[in-house]
């Protein structure tokens, strides 16, 4: 097969889709480890929202710039087969065939993504079930819970095991259905029903399909053996400590989750999609951190719809792989080589460190070839060496 760059522009991956279909189509696909291990970096997700700066690309096209996205039953349009759809445990026949089409497309213009599937648990619209069903979750007065309040979602009560028995099994459909790699379980904090649940799901859906869970900036040790990576939406990044405390999480996630690792850490903006620095702090924090992927975006808050964000040039850097581990460096900054480059972190809280190389490099935010380059607090820079396209 001959390897996609998903940071081509539009009309070179379109292009070059059509020349790699053919021989995907012989090889097969590749496995979930090998899409995985395939990618070069940066590597950015798509967490439910679309990119929107992108008016040229399809729907289709702007999902595939990413090597990971979720929601994959909404993306690729696989519809469940009972109404309520909180009712159903399977698909329609016609819907399944219908997404094979879509994923077939995805991975011929990025062969390397991977697609996830949200699978509800926590919480669901109130058409989700019927509206007396003993699924709800309801208080000490026998009231529903009130769920995510912006959506205007109810609490589904995941302490039930006939409930997690359904949720396990609408996890194995979905995996079965041959549309998503894996799974999201948004809202994760640990406790012992939700530690029940993830055993059901991880026996229902095997060993190979992943199982990513929104732990924010914690860590989720009882849990960790069922978990392939965090969704790390931090919603906190105000202060150094916010930052500090992100990049120790991420640690421990690629350190004591199980393999293959799908880490992905998304920061909103503070003030406009233009705080560029905060857009590279997030990219090279999970860069020198973590092989995972990461996702610079809007802030929940808004009145529009969660996780919307811009695609960025800095994104379109080829690093290829990594070719060491972090460096700690004693200005306190943090640095990783690369197969084209060197990567430095510079975290909030921290001063202005003069980064040094043996020849010309080319920092990625300013364009500037030398063998020295300055990098301010919260913010980071990818240095290509000289001649790297």
């Amino acid at each position: 097969m001959v390897p996609t760059d998903r940071k081509r522009s539009i009309a070179a991956i379109a292009l070059l889709a059509l020349l790699t279909s053919t021989a995907a189509m012989s090889q097969g696909q590749l496995s979930i480890a090998e899409r995985i291990a395939g990618r070069d970096f940066p590597s950015v997700f798509q967490a439910w929202s679309r990119v929107e700066n992108l008016p040229r690309a399809n729907a289709i096209e702007g999902i595939a710039r990413h090597d990971l996205a979720w929601n994959a039953i909404s993306l690729c349009g696989l519809r469940w087969d009972t109404t309520p759809r909180g009712l159903a445990e399977d698909f329609e026949p016609s819907s399944i065939e219908a997404a094979r089409k879509v994923r077939r497309k995805l991975l011929e213009l990025n062969p390397n993504l991977i697609l996830i599937a949200e699978i509800r648990y926590r919480d669901a619209h109130r058409s989700f079930l019927p509206e007396n069903h003993p699924w709800w979750m309801r208080d000490e007065r026998g009231q529903i819970v009130e769920g995510w309040a912006e959506g205007g979602f109810l609490r589904l009560d995941y302490r039930n095991p006939a409930f997690q028995r359904h949720v396990a099994q609408r996890a194995k459909a979905t995996i079965d259905s041959g549309i998503a790699d894996g799974i999201l379980l948004d809202w994760w904090q640990e406790d012992n029903d939700r530690l029940a649940l993830i055993q059901e799901i991880r026996a229902a859906i095997g060993d190979e399909p992943l199982i990513i869970a929104n732990t924010n900036d914690r860590t989720a040790p009882r849990t960790a053996p069922y978990i392939n990576g965090f969704f790390m939406e931090c919603y906190r990044s105000a202060t150094a400590e916010d930052w500090q405390r992100i990049g120790q999480t991420l640690i421990w996630a690629e350190q004591h989750l199980r393999q293959p690792r799908v880490n992905c850490v998304e920061v909103w903006y503070h003030n406009s999609r233009r705080d560029l620095n905060l857009m590279r702090a997030v990219t090279t924090l999970t860069l020198t951190h973590s092989n995972g992927y990461c996702l610079f975006s809007d802030p929940n808050p808004l009145p529009t719809p969660d996780h919307r964000h811009d695609w960025y040039p800095f994104w379109d850097t080829n690093l290829g792989k990594p070719a060491g581990k972090a460096m700690h460096r004693a200005d306190g900054a943090t640095s990783r080589a690369f197969e084209r480059g060197t990567v430095v972190y510079n975290p909030m809280g921290n001063g202005q460190v003069e980064i040094t190389f043996d020849g010309i490099r080319v920092s990625r935010a300013t364009g500037r070839r030398s063998r020295i380059h300055t990098l301010s607090a919260c913010d980071g820079d990818i240095y290509l060496r000289a001649g790297t396209p």
